[in-house]
């Protein structure tokens, strides 16, 4: 299980047990990975809230997390956070299928993995570009997100 970072009180918002991944909703880098979260979660284990939504901000306050200027997807669940690389191997722990499998990369120590990550999240919008607002979810997809945006 990829290393969670702990919290002395439940997270909000979220039941018992509730996965939640948080994004960034302009940047397209992280739209993708949302929508191929979507695609790919056939059990609905993982909701999605955008780090621009008041569910989002009340949850990266509650980690501890940035408010603005936010690099990094955060996966909660009850007491337990990861960020980084560790919420890309906990979302992939979460999928059905092979794409468990990706948790080999684990082999890679953190320190590299996470540097590597920050490098790619800090210049996204650079590299994949960036949204003028956050997408809202197809009808589809609405009850996957803790808040639709206006």
């Amino acid at each position: 299980m990829p290393t969670a970072l702990e919290r002395p009180t439940p997270a909000p918002l979220l039941a018992p047990g509730e996965t939640v991944l948080l994004f960034d909703g302009v940047c397209k880098l992280c739209n993708g990975w949302a929508k191929f979260v979507i695609r790919h979660d056939r059990h609905r284990r993982i909701r999605l809230a955008t780090v621009q939504s008041a569910q989002g901000q009340a949850l990266l306050a509650w980690a501890g997390l940035p408010l603005e200027a936010f690099d990094t997807m955060a996966v909660i669940r009850d007491r337990h956070y990861w960020v980084r690389s560790e919420a890309f191997f906990e979302v992939a722990r979460q999928l059905p299928g092979a794409w468990p499998l990706l948790r080999a990369l684990r082999i890679c120590p953190q320190g590299p993995r996470d540097w590597l990550y920050t490098r790619v999240a800090v210049n996204r919008y650079r590299l994949f570009g960036k949204h003028e607002q956050c997408l809202l979810p197809s009808p589809d997809h609405q009850r996957r997100f803790l808040e639709v945006q206006p």
